[in-house]
Protein backbone atom coordinates (compact mmCIF):
# COMPACT_ATOMS: atom_id res chain seq x y z
CA UNK A 1 0.00 0.00 0.00
CA UNK A 2 1.55 3.54 -0.83
CA UNK A 3 2.17 5.75 1.45
CA UNK A 4 -1.42 7.99 2.35
CA UNK A 5 -3.43 5.70 0.73
CA UNK A 6 -6.51 3.32 2.56
CA UNK A 7 -7.32 0.39 1.71
CA UNK A 8 -11.22 -0.65 1.43
CA UNK A 9 -12.95 -0.71 4.22
CA UNK A 10 -9.87 -0.06 6.23
CA UNK A 11 -11.09 2.00 9.46
CA UNK A 12 -7.40 3.56 9.41
CA UNK A 13 -7.73 7.29 8.23
CA UNK A 14 -5.05 8.51 5.48
CA UNK A 15 -1.49 9.17 6.87
CA UNK A 16 0.56 12.12 5.66
CA UNK A 17 3.76 11.55 3.98
CA UNK A 18 6.27 11.79 7.22
CA UNK A 19 9.90 11.81 4.80
CA UNK A 20 10.44 7.97 5.43
CA UNK A 21 13.40 6.89 3.27
CA UNK A 22 11.13 3.58 2.04
CA UNK A 23 12.47 4.11 -1.91
CA UNK A 24 16.14 5.11 -0.55
CA UNK A 25 18.15 6.83 2.63
CA UNK A 26 21.23 8.57 1.73
CA UNK A 27 23.48 9.16 4.28
CA UNK A 28 25.63 12.31 4.05
CA UNK A 29 29.00 13.56 5.62
CA UNK A 30 28.61 17.43 5.57
CA UNK A 31 31.09 20.06 7.13
CA UNK A 32 29.38 21.29 10.47
CA UNK A 33 29.05 25.07 9.39
CA UNK A 34 27.40 24.30 6.30
CA UNK A 35 24.00 24.98 5.16
CA UNK A 36 23.24 24.66 1.76
CA UNK A 37 23.63 20.75 0.85
CA UNK A 38 20.93 19.04 3.07
CA UNK A 39 18.64 21.82 1.86
CA UNK A 40 19.25 21.18 -2.02
CA UNK A 41 18.80 17.57 -1.60
CA UNK A 42 15.50 17.93 0.45
CA UNK A 43 14.59 20.24 -2.40
CA UNK A 44 15.32 17.68 -5.33
CA UNK A 45 14.11 14.82 -2.93
CA UNK A 46 10.96 12.89 -4.20
CA UNK A 47 8.57 11.17 -1.67
CA UNK A 48 10.49 8.25 -0.53
CA UNK A 49 13.85 9.37 -0.73
CA UNK A 50 15.34 10.77 3.02
CA UNK A 51 18.75 12.25 3.57
CA UNK A 52 20.54 11.37 6.91
CA UNK A 53 23.72 13.82 7.99
CA UNK A 54 27.00 13.68 10.25
CA UNK A 55 28.88 16.34 10.23
CA UNK A 56 32.70 17.37 10.46
CA UNK A 57 33.99 20.48 11.62
CA UNK A 58 36.08 22.46 8.54
CA UNK A 59 38.18 25.37 9.73
CA UNK A 60 38.59 27.50 6.90
CA UNK A 61 37.66 26.97 3.24
CA UNK A 62 41.39 26.82 1.94
CA UNK A 63 44.00 24.29 0.96
CA UNK A 64 45.31 24.39 4.80
CA UNK A 65 42.39 24.32 6.21
CA UNK A 66 40.36 21.81 4.42
CA UNK A 67 43.82 19.49 4.53
CA UNK A 68 43.42 19.69 8.48
CA UNK A 69 39.55 18.30 8.38
CA UNK A 70 40.71 15.46 5.83
CA UNK A 71 43.20 14.65 8.45
CA UNK A 72 40.87 15.14 11.51
CA UNK A 73 39.61 11.69 13.50
CA UNK A 74 36.02 13.43 13.32
CA UNK A 75 35.88 12.00 9.32
CA UNK A 76 36.32 8.28 10.63
CA UNK A 77 33.69 8.81 13.43
CA UNK A 78 31.10 10.54 11.17
CA UNK A 79 31.58 7.33 8.43
CA UNK A 80 30.91 4.74 11.81
CA UNK A 81 28.55 6.59 12.39
CA UNK A 82 26.34 7.20 9.82
CA UNK A 83 27.49 3.39 8.72
CA UNK A 84 25.68 2.29 11.79
CA UNK A 85 22.31 3.20 10.47
CA UNK A 86 20.62 1.36 7.29
CA UNK A 87 20.98 3.83 4.80
CA UNK A 88 21.96 2.96 0.82
CA UNK A 89 24.62 4.87 0.31
CA UNK A 90 26.91 7.06 1.79
CA UNK A 91 28.15 10.56 0.16
CA UNK A 92 30.87 12.66 1.64
CA UNK A 93 29.77 16.00 0.57
CA UNK A 94 32.85 18.21 0.27
CA UNK A 95 33.76 18.81 -3.68
CA UNK A 96 37.17 20.42 -2.57
CA UNK A 97 37.81 18.34 0.04
CA UNK A 98 37.80 14.95 -2.25
CA UNK A 99 39.44 17.09 -5.28
CA UNK A 100 42.06 18.66 -3.18
CA UNK A 101 44.83 16.32 -4.25
CA UNK A 102 43.80 14.84 -7.63
CA UNK A 103 42.03 11.76 -8.72
CA UNK A 104 43.95 9.20 -6.94
CA UNK A 105 43.00 11.25 -3.56
CA UNK A 106 39.09 10.75 -4.26
CA UNK A 107 39.49 7.06 -5.06
CA UNK A 108 41.69 6.83 -2.03
CA UNK A 109 38.92 8.37 0.35
CA UNK A 110 36.10 6.10 -1.13
CA UNK A 111 37.84 3.12 -0.04
CA UNK A 112 38.57 4.72 3.60
CA UNK A 113 34.66 4.96 3.83
CA UNK A 114 33.90 1.91 2.42
CA UNK A 115 36.42 0.58 4.78
CA UNK A 116 34.61 2.64 7.77
CA UNK A 117 31.06 2.04 6.78
CA UNK A 118 30.91 -1.15 5.33
CA UNK A 119 27.34 -2.03 3.42
CA UNK A 120 26.17 0.72 1.83
CA UNK A 121 27.08 2.07 -1.80
CA UNK A 122 30.16 5.27 -1.63
CA UNK A 123 30.68 8.44 -3.52
CA UNK A 124 31.93 11.52 -2.92
CA UNK A 125 30.80 14.81 -4.68
CA UNK A 126 33.76 14.53 -6.86
CA UNK A 127 33.29 11.23 -7.57
CA UNK A 128 29.42 12.25 -8.58
CA UNK A 129 30.91 15.40 -10.68
CA UNK A 130 32.86 13.18 -13.25
CA UNK A 131 30.10 10.39 -13.51
CA UNK A 132 27.30 13.60 -13.58
CA UNK A 133 29.43 15.14 -16.63
CA UNK A 134 29.99 11.95 -18.42
CA UNK A 135 26.01 11.63 -17.99
CA UNK A 136 25.44 14.58 -20.06
CA UNK A 137 27.95 13.94 -22.14
CA UNK A 138 30.32 16.93 -21.37
CA UNK A 139 33.73 17.75 -22.71
CA UNK A 140 35.14 20.83 -22.45
CA UNK A 141 33.92 23.05 -19.71
CA UNK A 142 33.13 26.49 -17.97
CA UNK A 143 33.63 26.12 -14.55
CA UNK A 144 32.42 28.52 -11.53
CA UNK A 145 33.57 28.70 -7.84
CA UNK A 146 33.35 30.71 -4.40
CA UNK A 147 36.63 29.34 -3.91
CA UNK A 148 39.88 30.84 -3.02
CA UNK A 149 42.69 31.17 -6.23
CA UNK A 150 44.55 28.04 -4.42
CA UNK A 151 41.70 26.04 -4.36
CA UNK A 152 39.62 26.95 -7.59
CA UNK A 153 43.11 26.02 -9.31
CA UNK A 154 43.06 22.48 -7.47
CA UNK A 155 39.28 22.47 -9.01
CA UNK A 156 40.63 23.17 -12.44
CA UNK A 157 43.25 20.69 -12.15
CA UNK A 158 41.00 18.36 -11.53
CA UNK A 159 38.09 18.55 -13.76
CA UNK A 160 41.50 18.40 -17.09
CA UNK A 161 43.13 15.27 -15.36
CA UNK A 162 40.20 13.86 -16.04
CA UNK A 163 39.49 14.99 -19.13
CA UNK A 164 37.78 18.33 -19.36
CA UNK A 165 39.26 20.88 -20.52
CA UNK A 166 37.98 24.10 -18.88
CA UNK A 167 37.75 26.81 -20.90
CA UNK A 168 36.38 29.40 -19.12
CA UNK A 169 36.42 29.99 -15.15
CA UNK A 170 35.73 32.14 -12.39
CA UNK A 171 35.65 32.53 -8.56
CA UNK A 172 34.73 34.43 -5.80
CA UNK A 173 37.73 34.51 -3.37
CA UNK A 174 35.88 33.29 -0.15
CA UNK A 175 37.55 31.41 2.84
CA UNK A 176 34.87 31.03 5.08
CA UNK A 177 32.36 28.14 5.30
CA UNK A 178 29.40 30.37 6.53
CA UNK A 179 29.49 33.51 3.68
CA UNK A 180 29.87 30.60 0.98
CA UNK A 181 26.12 30.00 1.76
CA UNK A 182 24.99 33.62 1.55
CA UNK A 183 25.64 34.31 -1.65
CA UNK A 184 22.12 35.27 -3.30
CA UNK A 185 20.81 32.98 -5.97
CA UNK A 186 20.67 35.92 -8.02
CA UNK A 187 24.22 36.73 -8.44
CA UNK A 188 25.46 33.40 -8.85
CA UNK A 189 22.79 32.70 -11.77
CA UNK A 190 24.54 36.04 -13.22
CA UNK A 191 27.91 34.49 -12.32
CA UNK A 192 27.17 31.68 -14.26
CA UNK A 193 25.53 33.23 -17.43
CA UNK A 194 29.01 35.74 -17.18
CA UNK A 195 31.63 32.54 -16.69
CA UNK A 196 30.23 30.50 -19.81
CA UNK A 197 32.07 30.07 -23.16
CA UNK A 198 31.18 29.17 -26.33
CA UNK A 199 33.66 26.45 -26.28
CA UNK A 200 31.85 24.96 -23.19
CA UNK A 201 29.79 21.85 -23.66
CA UNK A 202 28.49 22.11 -19.91
CA UNK A 203 28.81 24.34 -16.58
CA UNK A 204 30.27 22.94 -13.33
CA UNK A 205 29.23 24.54 -10.21
CA UNK A 206 31.65 23.17 -7.84
CA UNK A 207 31.06 23.68 -3.77
CA UNK A 208 28.13 21.88 -2.02
CA UNK A 209 27.61 24.65 0.11
CA UNK A 210 27.15 27.68 -2.63
CA UNK A 211 23.64 27.66 -4.01
CA UNK A 212 22.61 26.34 -7.18
CA UNK A 213 19.82 24.03 -7.02
CA UNK A 214 16.74 26.26 -7.89
CA UNK A 215 18.94 28.25 -10.80
CA UNK A 216 19.90 25.32 -13.01
CA UNK A 217 16.67 24.96 -15.25
CA UNK A 218 16.98 28.59 -15.80
CA UNK A 219 20.48 28.69 -16.28
CA UNK A 220 19.68 25.48 -18.75
CA UNK A 221 16.91 27.86 -20.49
CA UNK A 222 19.24 30.16 -20.81
CA UNK A 223 22.41 28.93 -21.73
CA UNK A 224 21.54 26.05 -23.97
CA UNK A 225 23.86 23.51 -22.43
CA UNK A 226 23.67 21.23 -19.13
CA UNK A 227 24.43 22.88 -16.34
CA UNK A 228 25.75 20.59 -13.22
CA UNK A 229 26.12 21.36 -9.63
CA UNK A 230 28.43 19.37 -6.77
CA UNK A 231 24.80 19.29 -4.87
CA UNK A 232 23.46 18.41 -7.91
CA UNK A 233 25.61 16.04 -9.03
CA UNK A 234 25.91 14.26 -5.55
CA UNK A 235 22.13 13.75 -5.21
CA UNK A 236 21.60 12.48 -8.66
CA UNK A 237 25.09 9.84 -8.13
CA UNK A 238 22.81 8.35 -5.09
CA UNK A 239 20.24 7.45 -6.50
CA UNK A 240 22.06 6.01 -9.82
CA UNK A 241 24.35 3.84 -8.38
CA UNK A 242 21.17 2.57 -6.06
CA UNK A 243 19.04 2.57 -9.62
CA UNK A 244 16.31 4.47 -7.97
CA UNK A 245 13.48 7.34 -9.74
CA UNK A 246 14.01 9.66 -6.83
CA UNK A 247 14.00 12.81 -8.08
CA UNK A 248 11.45 15.93 -8.49
CA UNK A 249 11.28 17.89 -12.17
CA UNK A 250 12.83 21.37 -12.25
CA UNK A 251 16.60 20.36 -11.32
CA UNK A 252 18.19 20.30 -14.43
CA UNK A 253 18.53 17.70 -17.35
CA UNK A 254 20.86 15.53 -15.58
CA UNK A 255 17.92 14.22 -14.03
CA UNK A 256 16.42 12.76 -17.07
CA UNK A 257 16.46 9.23 -16.33
CA UNK A 258 16.16 9.24 -12.39
CA UNK A 259 12.71 11.32 -12.48
CA UNK A 260 10.43 9.63 -10.01
CA UNK A 261 6.68 9.23 -11.00
CA UNK A 262 4.26 12.11 -10.60
CA UNK A 263 2.75 10.41 -7.66
CA UNK A 264 5.65 9.56 -5.78
CA UNK A 265 6.83 13.47 -6.44
CA UNK A 266 6.27 14.61 -3.20
CA UNK A 267 4.14 17.63 -5.21
CA UNK A 268 0.88 18.96 -4.06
Amino acid sequence: MSVGSVKPNDPRPAFRYDGDGYKARIGLIFMASSVVMEAEMWAMAAEGVAVHTARIKLPKVTVEGIQEMMNAPQLEEAARLLGSAPIDVLCFGGTSASFLHGTAYDVALSRKLAAWAPGPKITTASTATLAALAAVRARKVALVTPYVDGVHARAIRFLEENGHKVVSSRNLGIDKDQALAEVPLEQIYDLVRETDHPDATAVFISCTNFRSAGAIEALETALGKPVVSAVQASFWHCLEVLDVNGAKPGYGSLFARRMASPKASGAA
